[in-house]
This record gives structure tokens, sequence and C-alpha cells, in this order.
């Protein structure tokens, strides 16, 4: 297959969806439990569960104001998301600060996450790590998966694969499933004492269980290579369906080599160019040079050498070197109407 290996869920960090981090970001929002509490403030909370931001803003801003760290977070949730108000991170990282100084673990997360990305406030990864370290010391899980990935990845402390794998599994044992992938991809990839294809494959499966598409990913690789688990083919196309079906395109790119081939699920050539058309579409190089060669051939859609010059120039444009030779045996089949075609097609992808 064009893509394997536990490099396609690198180390991820949770995030608040506010940007790129260090690597790929796992989607976790966290919303603090709201204990019982006095009216006004049980109502502010109770309408920002309800999604009444307006409301939750006007009822929580006197008790922020007044100095209650958890209406201070709510504020900050709702001006970095732009709930009922103008989104406004500055002003997002101001109400976090202010519940963070105070102890409040979650806002702390989101404090450490906003430098760790430069939301609101200059990036700064050593700010990042101290604000992660006092929510993680409080037990948020996001805040311990992230601490270990500045640590496996040197960023705002010093690289220590020790201390990362610590914090991985403090937070991969309350259920956080990018922390679990990222314990696993340690034991996959680590070429030093660490390496251990079991307890990857114990890892992926408790995040891909999850329904996390990186550790899904990363598990029917290890099916398909016979690492850590019986080599099984049909458990890898069901694994990586689990993951392209989230959109994950390396999971759609090789589930459409599954059916190209017929390992693992019957050949199926119209089945193959589905699943490479939706990582195709996402810019994923080694799916459109595939489905270049689903054109060129005639294979599971007509033969159509102008589509598969478009979908070989566009893998090549991505640094695939399979496809230039492949785009230039296509353009010596067309005619110079047709390469003219192709080429106005490449110009003017994605459709809009």
């Amino acid at each position: 297959m064009s893509a394997a290996g536990a490099g396609q869920a690198g180390h991820h960090q949770a995030g608040h969806g506010t940007g790129a981090a260090l690597a790929a970001l796992s989607l976790v929002v966290f919303l603090a439990a709201c204990a019982h509490v006095p009216e006004p403030a049980g109502a502010g909370f109770a309408a920002y569960e309800r999604g009444d931001y307006a409301t939750a803003l006007q009822l929580l801003r006197p008790l922020a104001e007044a100095g209650d760290a958890n209406a201070q977070f709510h504020l900050g949730r709702i001006h970095l998301g732009g709930r009922g108000v103008a989104k406004n991170e500055a002003e997002a990282a101001q109400w976090f600060r202010k519940a963070a100084d105070q102890g409040w673990a979650l806002a702390q997360y989101d404090l450490g996450a906003m430098y760790g990305n430069g939301d609101g406030v200059q990036r700064d990864e050593s700010e990042a790590v101290r604000w992660y370290r006092m929510a993680a010391d409080q037990g948020v899980a996001a805040a311990q998966n992230n601490l270990g990935v500045m640590y496996y990845n040197g960023a705002g402390v010093v690289h220590d694969k020790s201390e990362a794998i610590r914090w991985y599994r403090l937070a991969a044992e309350q259920g956080m499933a990018a922390a679990q992938n990222n314990l696993g991809v340690i034991y996959y990839a680590d070429q030093g004492a660490e390496q251990n294809y079991a307890e990857a494959a114990r890892w992926f499966l408790a995040a891909a269980e999850r329904g996390d598409p990186g550790a899904q990913f990363n598990l029917a690789t290890l099916y398909e290579y016979g690492q850590g688990v019986p080599k099984d083919n049909a458990q890898s196309a069901y694994w990586l369906r689990m993951a392209a079906e989230q959109g994950d395109a390396s999971a759609q790119n090789n589930l459409g080599d599954m059916y190209a081939v017929g390992v693992g699920v019957p050949l199926d050539y119209s089945e193959a160019v589905r699943w490479y058309r939706m990582a195709a579409g996402q810019g994923h190089a080694f799916a459109q040079n595939q489905l270049g060669t689903m054109y060129f051939d005639g294979n599971g859609v007509p033969q159509d050498y102008v589509q598969a010059y478009m979908w070989f120039d566009l893998s090549a444009e991505r640094g695939n070197v399979f496809a230039y030779d492949n785009r230039d045996a296509a353009a010596d089949m067309m005619t110079p109407t047709q390469l003219v075609e192709a080429q106005i097609l490449v110009a003017r992808w994605p459709p809009q």
C-alpha cells in the first residue's frame, strides 16, 4: 500500500479547535460540570449548557467581574467560540487567565492551549508548558496528554521521552484516546528499548475502540503486517473503514488499495475509485495518483485520459514521484486540445 506505519497519526495534542499546534490536533472540548449553585449563577450556567449564550453572558458577566472563577472560565469559552458574541481570542485569554490564576484547572488547560497555538496571546511554548503542568497536576487528561507532546517534541522543555510516556500514560489511563494513540506510537516507532508491537497494539486498540481515527489507521497497519497481532487483512480493512468513514484521507486511500487488489475485501474497482476519490479530494497525493491510474486504465470508471492527466498532475504537484512518469504517459495519449482541457481542470482545482 502507498501509506503505512504509525507515522500516520503522530503525537496528538488535545485542543479546543483554534488552529495548528505541535502536530495533528485532536479536538477535545471540556465543559465544566456545573454543581448546584444559587440564582442567578445557576441560571447562567444552565443557559450556557442549553446553548443560550446571550443569556449566559448577561448572567455570568457580573459574577465573573466579581471574581467567580467558574463564571470567568465560561466567559472565556463564550468569547473563544464566538458564542452569542463576536469571536475574540484576546478577550477569551483574559478571562481564562483570571480563572487560571485562581486554580481553575480547565482554564489553565485552555490558557496553555492558547499559548501553544498563539491564539489571543503571543505564542510561547514555555508558557504553554507551565499552564499545562498546572492543569495536568490537577488531573486534566488533555493537559497531561499535551504536556506529554511537549516533552516528546522538546517544545518549551528539554526533550524527555520518559516524561512524555509518564504523562501520556496518566491521560491514557483516564481513557483519553489521543494519549492512548500517542503511547501506541511510541511503542510502535521507538527504535530503542521501548519498542513493543504488542503493547502498541494494546493502546491502539483502546483508542480505536473510542473512535480515534488515527489509532484506527495505526491498528489497521499492525493487522496488515502482523505486528503485535496476527496478520489479518480482513481486520485491517475493518479498521481502515472505521477511520475512512470519519474522513481520514490515508485510511480512505489504503482502503481503496485493498479494493483495487482484492485483499481483505472483494476485488471491486468501483469501490476502489470511490475511496480514492474521497482521499484525492482532500489532497492526498497517493490517492490522486491512484485515481489517475484508474482513469488511465479504465478500471471502475470509463477510460479518460483528461481525468487521468489531471489527477497525475495534482499528485505530482504534491511531490509524488510516481506521478511524474504517469502524467507523461497520459500526455502521450492525448490530443493538444485534451491536454489544454486537462491543464484547465488542474488550474481550477479544487472545484468550488
